[in-house]
């Protein structure tokens, strides 16, 4: 038989990693589809635009329109997917570290 767990060991951040690794999940499969977006499905954009705009940071390839449209861009939920998960990611991952340093010390 094991013995049951003192106070300090029974309160663990296991739920705080879970959500902190489902967010990062979360980012990498939404940067896999902007870059697959921009670098996969609109490959031959380049070729046939006039005004050409891109981001690295999500990646994105789009081609600006005189009337102002835009062509190959990124979905908005894809983006706001992306910046979410990433700030809940580093958010929740600091506070883990920052909570496993106050508990050893």
């Amino acid at each position: 038989m094991t013995a049951s767990p003192t106070g300090s060991e029974a309160v663990r951040p296991t739920a705080l990693w879970g959500v902190s690794l489902v967010s990062l999940g979360v980012f990498l499969a939404s940067w896999a589809l902007c870059w697959v977006n921009a670098y996969v499905v609109n490959d031959d954009l380049p070729n046939t635009c006039g005004d050409l705009r891109r981001q690295s940071f999500p990646p994105e390839v789009a081609c600006a329109s005189a009337d102002g449209t835009l062509t190959g861009a990124n979905a908005g939920w894809v983006e706001a997917l992306f910046f979410v998960s990433l700030v809940v990611f580093v958010l929740l991952a600091s506070m883990v570290l920052a909570l496993a340093s106050v508990r050893r010390k």
